[in-house]
């Protein structure tokens, strides 16, 4: 097996992936380099299609303050967010935006010069930054992706996946991977940064692309990090209701910012019968109100009326959206867009701090795989890119003034290395069809309404699965290693649905439809071998 060194390695490629790997760079002595690992080609993410926006607190948004924004962040956050963490990432917003202007990264921008916002759900004030119209995501993650590639210090693993986290006395000292060639190679590392996103794809819904599957909470879990809050999986209200290849096309809750209404075939209006704000309650208020209207008429979505925002504000404001409804010949202009809920986003995740720092010391998490207490039960739309720059900027002046010196050796991993040099003589199994059984079983059973029975239901397909996959390290091939890790993350997931016996924010209980008055997080870790809580 091929060995390698690097001072940091970063595992995935989103924006928070890519901006930590540049601002360590910039900041860091590195004699043995930065490595950063993606399972795809550099580029292709979850952040790429982040499509409304990033929250900024501007110094020159007179009409906004740090103040406001947590005061709209803790109110979707249904009483899981902490404070210190909203107030600091808010307060850094601005220092933040405006250094990846230096990388690059352009926002839309009015006649005069000045940064263009829009407002989500939820928000109090226009407060969100766009670029590209409703492509910032995709245009963030172009600029960072061109930044690295012309960075001579930054390596880049494409199409290869880390299959594990090389862990020795609470320890990380490097990753196995498993690399383009399909070869396994180890990498030694001081620093570990998992900035790995989401896991939509243990849902059959999804706007997540095919490789958000759940691979860093997984690598984590199996390293013995703590994990927080596994049950709080957001869906997003308004998927296009076409099923694509891997998944459903977003239609950006800025649609809905700027006007647009939630309406049956007939152009019927019915957000006010759940909730006063309408179409722009909270998240996971919209969801459920688009699922109980699709259940009680029996149809398979409900419509978006965007019309009244007016053709010329419409196509300049939406041109992705216009283009993809176009394609399945919707005129967004004119005609009624079909959409229903879909998994989107992921509050839980690898517990850490601002720093990014895990329960394993030189582990790091940042971004989508991170749960810094920001996003609570429910994600305030926009918070997440918002986050993933702030932390990966912070964890990068961590590294930059910590002492990570450790005394393990290669020879400390030598045992977990050779499990990945053995032979493995186990007979392939239909991937596909098991991944299809897992997401059909979250969607019914771990969705947007559970109960006890459904959940367990869930449980039991999982387990079934797992019994008949038989696979504790290595695997046949990445395919194998996905599916690891999506009944990994499924079983956290589950375990801490049936945990949390309340209804809060994005967990939505119908057998326990009261949230309780004592507010905590759920913390999960591995110990000896089993799922366990955390006190």
């Amino acid at each position: 097996m091929k060995n390698s060194k690097f001072s940091v390695v970063i595992v995935g490629s989103g924006i928070a992936g890519l901006y930590a790997a540049l601002k360590i760079e910039q900041q860091l002595q590195l004699p043995d380099g930065v490595l950063l690992i993606t399972k795809s080609k550099l580029g292709e993410s979850n952040s790429y299609y982040a499509q409304g926006g990033m929250v900024a607190v501007l110094k020159e948004n007179e009409k906004d303050s740090v103040e406001s924004h947590v005061t709209d962040t803790i109110k979707a956050g249904a009483g899981l967010s902490e404070l210190n963490t909203i107030k600091f990432i808010s307060e850094n917003s601005d220092k933040v935006v405006k250094d990846l202007l230096k990388f690059g990264v352009e926002f839309d921008r009015d006649e005069n010069g000045n940064f263009t916002l829009t407002k989500e759900a939820a928000h109090s004030v226009r407060r969100i930054l766009h670029s590209g119209g409703d492509a910032t995501g995709r245009e963030m993650e172009i600029a960072l992706c061109h930044a690295v590639k012309e960075n001579k210090n930054i390596n880049v693993y494409e199409n290869s996946a880390v299959v594990d986290l090389l862990v020795k006395d609470g320890t990380c000292g490097g990753v196995v991977l498993l690399n383009e060639n399909d070869e396994y190679e180890t990498i030694y590392s001081q620093s570990v940064i998992l900035a790995s996103g989401g896991l939509g794809q243990l849902y059959q819904y999804t706007t997540n692309p095919k490789g958000a599957t759940g691979d860093g909470f997984a690598l984590a879990y199996r390293a013995g990090a703590v994990l927080q809050d596994m049950e709080f999986v957001q869906f997003h209200p308004t998927a296009l209701a076409f099923d694509g290849a891997e998944n459903r096309f977003l239609i950006s809750e800025a649609v809905r910012g700027e006007g647009a209404k939630l309406c049956d075939e007939f152009g019927m209006e019915f957000m006010a019968k759940y909730h006063e704000k309408r179409e722009l309650a909270p998240r996971d208020v919209v969801a459920r109100s688009i699922y109980c209207e699709m259940n009680n008429n029996g149809d398979p979505n409900v419509y978006l009326n965007a019309t009244g925002i007016g053709e010329e504000k419409l196509l300049k404001r939406f041109p992705t959206i216009a283009k993809k409804c176009a394609e399945y010949g919707i005129d967004i202009t004119t005609d009624l867009i079909p959409v229903a809920p879909a998994a989107h986003y992921f509050m839980g995740g690898v517990k850490t701090n601002l720093r990014g720092e895990t329960s394993v010391k030189g582990l790091y998490a940042i971004g989508e795989v991170s749960s810094t207490g920001l996003h609570g039960g429910n994600r305030l739309a926009s918070n997440s890119l918002l986050e993933c720059v702030v932390c990966a900027y912070e964890v990068a002046e961590y590294l930059s003034q910590a002492d990570d010196a450790k005394i393990l050796t290669q020879d400390s991993f030598e045992d977990l290395v050779s499990c990945y040099e053995d032979d493995l003589k186990v007979e392939p199994v239909d991937v596909k069809e098991m991944k299809f059984k897992l997401q059909s079983a979250m969607w019914s059973g771990a969705g947007i309404f559970r109960t006890e029975q459904t959940l367990k239901s869930a449980q039991d397909i999982i387990e079934n699965l797992s019994k008949e996959f038989k696979r504790d390290y290595k695997c046949l091939n990445k395919d194998e290693y996905e599916l690891r890790n999506m009944l990994i993350t499924a079983e956290l997931i589950i375990k801490s649905a049936l945990h949390r016996k309340e209804s809060r924010g994005a967990h939505y209980r119908i057998d326990y439809l009261n949230t309780n008055e004592d507010c905590e997080h759920s913390l999960i870790s591995k110990e000896k071998g089993e799922v366990s809580f955390v006190k």
